[in-house]
């Protein structure tokens, strides 16, 4: 994926939110693909806004994409308030558990349904997929085939460009009920609309009061643990380190080359072993990454603890950007771009909107 912070304004430039209201549900609507620049941190939901406002449109009349954006937000202050907590079943029990694994015709592209195994296929070569998608191949994981969510969830997780533990563990959550109200189901008649596809005679094409009662389709029923691992890469040789200046502190998920750029300082993207164990990626996630992180001037990559990291940096100051895995970072922490001043824990997001909503008038004057 292009790295290039040209590539990634002409991007934001060319979002059309109205026509995003209309069609975001179909494999080819009007989504921005602005998903991946997010998690890492290059831009942030709030320069997006600012932008869209900035080209003139009225926020009340692009409310159904800001609100997608919220949703990110959202997300995020779930993981920010909750911590750990996001990594099991937050609200209830998932229930109807049959195993604690991964259907291997998910792994292998091969449910037979089309426009899910295409898709599959996809995200191994691109590392996205349309957000529809993951929603129904999450929905076929856990209430067609009863696997737990948290495997298949850190599965795609290890792939997409876009990772964001919190956006992806809490909508594979969603999905399977145990952080919303009722279980997720999509049937064939459904996928074939927003996926143009023409498949009938699926184990999905049925009428979704059949759903809750329906045995594990054949094709599902084959299910395999994984190993995860993420390949790291090595540190660059003698990290320099002028320990009269600042040191900025990056990682996965903060790459912002906004972030104190006239400052003179020393500039460290740290891949802490432990987080990635914690959390693992792909390698072609891993070079995203350091690809992106390229856009930050005399950036140094720097493998190893925050501790071990903090020893080299002697009496340099430390600056680092609020996010939840930084929680045992030591230094100055700046705080994150948010959309809206609203914080905290919302059980739900309409909840969370509402409160967001209000601040959306001061932004039309």
């Amino acid at each position: 994926m292009n790295t290039d912070l040209t590539f990634i304004n002409e991007k934001i430039n060319a979002i059309k939110p109205i026509a995003y209201a209309k069609n975001r549900n179909f494999i080819d609507g009007s989504v921005s693909k602005l998903s991946p620049y997010i998690s890492r941190g290059v831009i942030s939901t709030k320069d997006i806004l600012s932008s869209l406002l900035n080209r003139g449109f009225d926020p009340y009349k692009i409310e159904k994409f800001i609100q997608e954006l919220a949703w990110r937000d959202y997300w995020q202050q779930i993981w920010v308030e909750k911590q750990d907590e996001i990594n099991s079943d937050l609200k209830q029990n998932q229930v109807n558990v049959k195993n604690f694994q991964i259907p291997k015709a998910i792994i292998d592209g091969n449910s037979s349904i089309e426009a899910i195994d295409n898709a599959i296929h996809d995200f191994y070569e691109t590392g996205y997929i349309h957000n529809h998608v993951r929603m129904y191949i999450a929905a076929i994981c856990c209430n067609n085939a009863k696997s737990h969510w948290k495997l298949p969830a850190q599965w795609m997780y290890y792939h997409l460009l876009d990772g964001d533990w919190a956006s992806n563990s809490l909508s594979w959550q969603w999905v399977c009920g145990t952080n919303s109200n009722k279980l997720y189901f999509a049937n064939q008649e459904n996928i074939n609309k927003y996926c143009y596809t023409q498949q009938k005679n699926t184990f999905l094409d049925v009428d979704y009061s059949q759903f809750y009662t329906m045995d594990i389709p054949d094709s599902l029923k084959d299910t395999i643990d994984l190993e995860l691992k993420t390949p790291l890469p090595k540190s660059d040789n003698a990290i320099q380190i002028n320990s009269e200046i600042p040191t900025l502190i990056y990682n996965y998920y903060n790459l912002d080359p906004k972030w104190r750029k006239e400052e003179k300082a020393n500039r460290i993207l740290l891949i802490e072993p432990t987080v990635f164990e914690k959390y693992p990626i792909s390698k072609k996630s891993m070079d995203f990454m350091i690809n992106l992180s390229k856009n930050i001037d005399d950036i140094q990559l720097f493998v190893g603890s925050f501790d071990e990291l903090k020893a080299v940096v002697n009496n340099s100051q430390l600056y680092f950007k609020e996010h939840p895995l930084n929680g045992h970072y030591k230094g100055i922490e700046d705080q994150r771009d948010w959309m809206f001043s609203v914080k905290g824990y919302y059980p739900s997001f309409f909840k969370f909107w509402n409160k967001c909503r209000k601040e959306l008038k001061p932004l039309k004057q």
